[in-house]
């Protein structure tokens, strides 16, 4: 009965040491499931602001990638990229230049006296266009001119002597085969027949030395007047009257020329194409040019030639285009645009390549 009581008392009893275990996992329970919650809270807010912030970019992105899609369409694998370049024209840019162009100076160094040109004239081949100081130079012409006569008299006066010899000589011949004149006289007068005509020879040498000089002097005359090359018309004039000039700008001399002519039937277009598109320019090919100066103007042209190198720092090569009409609103210097046309046979092979 004891015993039973006291089991009774023992199962009445707690046992501290349990709940001491349990009660601080307990405790840290509510605490744990806050901090989560606050974690998770958090993360959630982050992740709704980063996706606020992209959005725009996305939607940029997704607005550029619908933009560029168009675009990229053309580019299969069945039809390259270099295709639409060899089917399009291509074009470049340069100068109207003069192929023949020439500044007009004086062989010779004198003083100007008169300039009978000015900027916009048209000159015709050999045209007088200036005119130097001749005083000194008609002197010497008047001076062989003079010998030249001198010369000539000479030569008449030992004609006139030789002929007189020379019929002296016959009578005397004659006479020496009747026995009417002797050795001597014979002698004598073949010996003088024999020095006019090296006298003869001599004058006649000298005539023509005359002659000569005479040229020359009046070559050297004619160089004081100065003559246009070509026909053409004048872009520049540098010489005033009054100034010295010379072919060489030395000992002072501050001109060397007295004009600058163009012909305007020698302009042309010099163009640089780069090298990577030199294949598609052939001679002969069309050629449309448009002029700086008129944009809304179209001039019909054509390929004349490809320079046949290459300039190694622009990687370009040089390109030479003719008018196929000419006009005077078109002068040398001017900047103008062209554009190389895709004859029919290119053309055909470019759409039959894309069609493939």
């Amino acid at each position: 009965m004891t015993e039973d009581k006291s089991k009774l008392l023992r199962s009445l009893t707690i046992d501290r040491s349990t709940s001491k275990a349990e009660r601080p996992g307990r405790r840290w329970l509510p605490i744990s499931a806050a901090i989560v919650a606050c974690v998770v809270a958090f993360a959630a807010f982050a992740a709704f602001e980063f996706r606020r912030q992209d959005s725009p970019k996305e939607a940029a992105s997704q607005t550029a990638s619908q933009t560029t899609q168009p675009a990229a369409q053309p580019q299969t694998p069945q039809q390259p990229a270099t295709n639409n370049k060899a089917a399009g024209n291509l074009a470049a840019s340069g100068y109207v230049v003069a192929r023949r162009k020439a500044t007009v100076a004086a062989e010779i160094t004198g003083k100007v006296v008169e300039v009978f040109i000015d900027e916009g004239m048209t000159v015709t081949e050999g045209q007088i266009v200036a005119r130097l100081d001749s005083v000194l130079a008609e002197r010497d012409y008047e001076l062989a001119r003079s010998r030249v006569e001198t010369a000539d008299a000479a030569v008449a006066a030992i004609t006139a002597d030789l002929e007189d010899a020379t019929r002296i000589m016959t009578r005397v011949q004659t006479l020496s085969q009747k026995n009417f004149a002797t050795e001597a006289d014979l002698t004598k007068a073949q010996a003088r027949v024999g020095v006019l005509s090296a006298q003869l020879r001599q004058a006649q040498s000298q005539f023509e030395t005359a002659k000569i000089d005479a040229k020359r002097s009046a070559s050297m005359l004619d160089k004081h007047k100065i003559r246009a090359p070509f026909a053409g018309v004048v872009i520049d004039r540098s010489a005033q009257p009054g100034e010295m000039i010379s072919p060489m700008s030395v000992g002072g001399y501050t001109r060397t020329g007295i004009c600058t002519i163009v012909d305007m039937d020698s302009i042309e277009i010099e163009v640089d194409v780069n090298e990577a598109f030199i294949g598609r320019v052939s001679p002969g090919g069309a050629v449309n040019a448009m002029l700086d100066a008129y944009p809304d103007w179209t001039i019909p042209a054509s390929v004349i030639a490809i320079v046949p190198t290459a300039n190694r720092e622009k990687a370009t090569v040089k390109v030479r285009i003719r008018f196929d009409k000419k006009d005077p609103r078109i002068l040398p210097d001017m900047a103008v645009k062209v554009n190389f046309l895709a004859d029919a046979k290119t053309k055909g092979a470019a759409e039959t390549t894309a069609a493939n």
